[in-house]
């Protein structure tokens, strides 16, 4: 064993820096912290949001409109996925638990079946909701729209 060999156990080190203790390590003194003000002090505490005395991003941004409490979401399905979904599985009728079991929406969505692409299958499609566009194109094709 040589002096040039050695080197300390696997996990003795340690990456982090010691402060304030004392001026020989480089953050002795003030300990980082810089000089005067509350920062420095020990016991130094900030409200969330607080900036310094500039107007906080919350005060700063504004606040308008209204977001109703009562609001139902649904979960939109467009009349090409429906067409996809009936040929890939042969299917005549669709519904919600047919979604719900292809991963399409969730156990607890509202579905609501919207008009975008064409509809060339005749379908028996029950859902929550259907938009105008939606019932005109299945009731076009030969099928029917059920709201459940």
């Amino acid at each position: 064993m040589k002096l040039n060999s050695l080197k300390p156990a696997e996990g003795a080190t340690k990456s982090r820096k010691r402060i304030g203790r004392g001026q020989g390590t480089g953050r002795g003194g003030t300990s980082t912290r810089g000089h005067k003000g509350a920062k420095s002090r020990s016991g130094y505490k900030s409200k969330l949001g607080f900036e310094g005395g500039q107007m906080p991003l919350q005060r700063r941004v504004p606040k308008f409109g209204f977001t109703s409490p009562n609001r139902i979401e649904f979960k939109g399905i467009n009349l090409y996925t429906i067409q996809l979904l009936a040929e890939a599985n042969k299917l005549e009728e669709l519904t919600p638990a047919l979604f719900i079991e292809k991963g399409m929406a969730g156990r607890n969505d509202k579905i609501k079946i919207l008009g975008t692409g064409e509809l060339t299958v005749k379908l028996n499609v029950s859902a929550h909701a259907f938009s105008a566009a939606a019932i005109k194109a299945i009731e076009a094709a030969g099928g029917t729209a059920t709201t459940v």
